[in-house]
């Protein structure tokens, strides 16, 4: 999954997006308004962590010129604006949550985690193909029991994968929503990762569609 944090006060930013890579995310960060709408409108993210009080151009603007254009990216604000009238304000602008500054990081990660259950329409923390499982709030993978030591790329692949099964994902999809946007697209990376996925799954799970990218079926 792909995260884009906008947060103008930089340790945080970079607590952020430490702290995400390390559940296992793809991050891109910007430092104000104007850079997280140009990135936000060149690259396709999963979702969006915002702040309000941002310099060049504020949250609730940032928000306003996403909604015109994308209504399914799940926003979630990160404010020490702590009025009912500003949570309402952000929840009616197209937010689907509001966080007031200071926080707990985990909560933050729970929440993260909801929202993006929510865009898959996925319920549960569990995601399971046969005897492969992973569970999306602890990070790993299990099959017949026996737990699958992933890497961190290797796991967003198999969980995207997994989240989309019996649909066929392109390449391109597949990489710009694991990969950062420094990312070479037209690198065999991917390639690589699956080819070192497959090593470490039973029965050839993932399939490929020559030409185009990948799929799972649903079936072992």
């Amino acid at each position: 999954m792909k995260i884009l944090i906008v947060e103008d006060e930089m340790d945080l930013r970079n607590s952020l997006k430490k702290g995400h890579e390390k559940r296992g995310y793809s991050v891109d960060v910007a430092s104000d308004g104007e850079a997280g709408l140009e990135k936000v409108f060149v690259n396709s993210y999963d979702l969006m962590i915002l702040d309000l009080n941002l310099p060049r151009v504020d949250g609730l603007t940032v928000l306003d010129e996403i909604r015109k254009e994308d209504k399914l990216l799940k926003v979630l604000i990160l404010s020490a604006r702590t009025e009912v009238s500003e949570r309402i304000k952000g929840l009616d602008g197209g937010a689907n949550d509001y966080m007031v500054k200071p926080f707990h990081f985990d909560e933050l990660e729970a929440r993260v985690r909801s929202l993006l259950r929510r865009s898959f329409v996925q319920k549960d923390v569990i995601v399971k193909c046969g005897t492969l499982e992973l569970n999306t709030s602890s990070r790993e993978a299990y099959q017949d029991s026996e737990r699958i030591e992933l890497t961190r790329t290797e796991f967003a692949i198999l969980e995207y994968l997994l989240i989309n099964i019996g649909r066929k994902v392109s390449s391109e999809e597949l990489m710009e929503h694991v990969y950062d946007s420094n990312a070479d697209l037209f690198s065999n990376s991917l390639a690589v990762h699956i080819h070192s996925l497959r090593k470490k799954i039973k029965h050839d799970v993932i399939k490929n569609v020559r030409g185009f990218g990948y799929f799972i079926s649903g079936e072992e």
